[in-house]
């Protein structure tokens, strides 16, 4: 199992896409106040469409309270300032991925503090990020198939082909 933690999310949709996400994979959504919306907004639920009866959303007040109540043994810090690439670093079962909210990012003196967690997605210089939701899939991915997909469907069906 993994943990995505959204540090200050901003936008609506992308917390939805980000929820369908866990919902797909079984990892737990840990979301960090404040939140740019409500979390029983429309725009939230309509992004994570009939899924999120599927997803173990927990809301924390702080960085502090989140770290009070969870027992982090490995974390990668998702951040365009990070020394090295999301394919260097190893994910562990329990990993928590930390992302920071659209405009800023994770809190320069969080990265500061757990440098040797921070990983980035490599991409070209001209560009400034990822969407949010994107950079999470891209991170959660990568850390189930180091750990070869643990409880995911691993086979498809075409129409057709039996």
């Amino acid at each position: 199992m993994l943990n995505i933690v959204l540090v200050a999310p901003e936008i609506p949709q992308n917390t939805g896409n980000i929820a369908r996400t866990c919902a797909a994979t079984g990892s737990v959504l840990h979301l960090i106040k404040p939140l740019g919306f409500d979390i029983s907004d429309s725009a939230v639920k309509r992004a994570g469409l009939d899924y999120w009866h599927l997803v173990d959303v927990r809301v924390y007040e702080s960085l502090d309270d989140f770290f009070g109540k969870n027992e982090v043994r490995q974390m990668r810090l998702f951040s365009t300032k990070a020394p090295r690439s999301y394919a260097e670093a190893d994910y562990a079962d329990g990993c928590f991925l930390f992302f920071g909210r659209e405009t800023k990012g994770l809190p320069e003196e969080f990265l500061n503090a757990h440098y040797e967690s921070c990983v980035r997605i490599p991409m070209r210089a001209e560009a400034r990020s990822l969407n949010l939701s994107n950079s999470v899939a891209v991170g959660v991915f990568e850390a189930l198939r180091q750990l070869d997909f643990p409880h995911l469907k691993d086979y498809g069906k075409m129409k057709g082909s039996e």
